[in-house]
């Protein structure tokens, strides 16, 4: 916050390409990449659409997965833009089917299919997919596809790899494990993605990956950059090496199974069923039938300034969402906790108690 506190300065003068220059390289390091990655003044559904802008065309049909609100967002939007997704549906209650992609990319002898649009770790449901295990299934049916990734929360709090997975283009924002306000969004873009994107010849500007590899290879953006989001992505690179990345996703990790067992002494359900698939970066809890999730999120709010996550789409009203992620620590999730197990009573909810408990039983026997 105190690196964001800056003047805004001319943003094609040598101060700021010395910021542009460190900022585009130092990025690499958390999708751990040696691609370009383009940054844009955008919230993530602004990336979303520069990475189908960018490689299709109306009328080209690609196949995506349903993981749950967040992935069919993006088919909506790849809808509206004259996209023809072919949508593989779900119950919302684990990750990515690897080999059910395989066996229609298989089934796509003619190449239809330009490309498999999956979502990394599913915020509304809080499921975490195997992206390499997709890789695994466009390379075992031999199949030409792009793979794109949306990696919007999961980017700096699971481990991502962006090189060695194969991912052709990974879709990123500042809001979340960046631990910065939302405005920027980034596209980090693999050599096979670049290259088709050359040979499109769909009409776009703003998110125009050819507009910005130019500017960008000497600190500089097509138009006027987001300076003082800049300036914080700056520090907050440092601070994740400072603290190791590998320990950053551990203490996610941690974090994350402290709060599935407050969830389960409660008696309360996780939305995601797969254990593999447990997210590091949020926990989305069922509500008792009958029971209001909105309401007991309102009582919470209201009683301990706590706000948590709504439950999205089909499970709207009936789930609730802990975030766990970025700059936390074991006091500030056990109050997290301590706040959520008021709240369940204060609503009348039929929970168990002792959540809390097992959290803190849990913490004070780990550490990263």
């Amino acid at each position: 916050m105190r690196a964001m506190d800056m003047p805004i300065i001319d943003h094609r003068g040598p101060e700021f390409q010395k910021l542009g220059k460190r900022v585009l390289e130092k990025i690499k390091t958390i999708f751990k990449t040696r691609d370009p990655v383009f940054i844009f003044p955008s919230s993530g559904t602004g990336a979303w659409e520069a990475a189908l802008a960018n490689l299709f065309a109306p009328g080209d049909a690609i196949l995506m997965y349903e993981t749950g609100q967040f992935a069919t967002l993006w088919k909506n939007m790849a809808q509206k833009i004259g996209l023809r997704p072919e949508f593989m549906t779900s119950d919302w209650r684990g990750g990515i089917n690897a080999a059910a992609i395989e066996q229609r990319l298989r089934e796509d002898k003619e190449h239809r299919l330009k490309a498999v649009c999956v979502v990394h770790n599913e915020t509304s449901t809080g499921a975490t997919s195997r992206i390499d295990e997709v890789r695994g299934a466009i390379d075992a049916a031999g199949h030409p596809a792009l793979l794109l990734v949306d990696t919007v929360s999961g980017l700096g709090c699971a481990d991502y790899r962006h090189d060695e997975w194969g991912v052709d283009v990974s879709v990123s924002g500042s809001q979340k494990g960046l631990m910065l306000p939302p405005g920027i969004s980034f596209n980090a873009v693999s050599e096979k993605a670049l290259k088709s994107a050359r040979a499109s010849d769909t009409p776009k500007l703003y998110w125009s990956w050819e507009e910005m590899l130019p500017l960008n290879a000497n600190g500089f953006f097509a138009y006027t950059p987001a300076t003082g989001l800049l300036y914080g992505l700056d520090v907050v690179i440092d601070m994740m090496h400072e603290e190791g990345l590998d320990h950053v996703f551990a203490r996610h990790q941690r974090h994350a199974e402290a709060t599935r067992r407050a969830v389960a002494a409660w008696g309360l359900e996780t939305v995601c069923l797969e254990q593999r698939c447990h997210s590091p970066v949020l926990t989305a809890a069922l509500m008792p039938q009958g029971h209001s999730a909105d309401q007991f999120r309102r009582i919470v709010l209201e009683h301990f300034d706590m706000s948590l996550g709504m439950g999205l789409g089909r499970l709207a009203d009936k789930a609730f969402r802990i975030g766990h992620l970025g700059d936390i620590n074991d006091l500030t999730l056990l109050g997290a906790l301590s706040g959520v197990e008021m709240g369940l009573a204060l609503s009348g909810v039929p929970a168990g108690k002792g959540g809390v408990g097992a959290a803190m039983d849990y913490l004070r026997e780990t550490s990263v």
